[in-house]
């Protein structure tokens, strides 16, 4: 399925910003059974999508593993979704110096490996929002401000 981007009302974007999103965000945008979230991940997509937004390596591998060991969509789908995600958006990797300060932030602030390799990585392609529901709300982090979309 390719992303229909249309312009919606909400959430407030400020210009000169980049963003990434987290792979909650692309999970519930695909898990019709997520209520709300389901819709309100597919309204951020779509405003992502007008922005200048990158999506990490590490998000899609997750989201990939997540949703085809859930059984939420046939292999074929979430491999056709990646795709086109991979077309929407610029892709971002970690390199080699984010695996040392990830484990720097995991010894230093607690924040699982997983999720430190997404922020470092973040940081790294010079991202300044990072939407994601499973890190502390408005949180700034190395001049990145986390923002729990739901909750916005």
């Amino acid at each position: 399925m390719i992303w229909v981007v249309t312009l919606l009302t909400g959430t407030s974007f400020m210009s000169g910003e980049k963003y990434t999103l987290d792979t909650n965000i692309l999970i519930y945008s695909i898990d019709r059974q997520a209520g709300k979230r389901h819709q309100q991940s597919i309204e951020l997509i779509e405003k992502m999508s007008q922005r200048d937004c990158v999506l990490t390596l590490q998000a899609l591998s997750e989201f990939y593993s997540a949703v085809t060991r859930k059984g939420k969509m046939p292999r074929d789908d979430v491999e056709a979704q990646v795709n086109d995600w991979m077309i929407l958006f610029p892709i971002v990797n970690a390199e080699p110096g984010v695996l040392k300060r990830a484990m720097k932030t995991v010894s230093d602030h607690q924040f699982s490996f997983w999720d430190a390799m997404l922020l470092e990585t973040a940081v790294q392609a010079g991202v300044t929002r990072f939407f994601s529901e499973d890190m502390q709300h408005d949180r700034l982090w190395k001049g990145m401000s986390i923002q729990n979309p739901y909750v916005i």
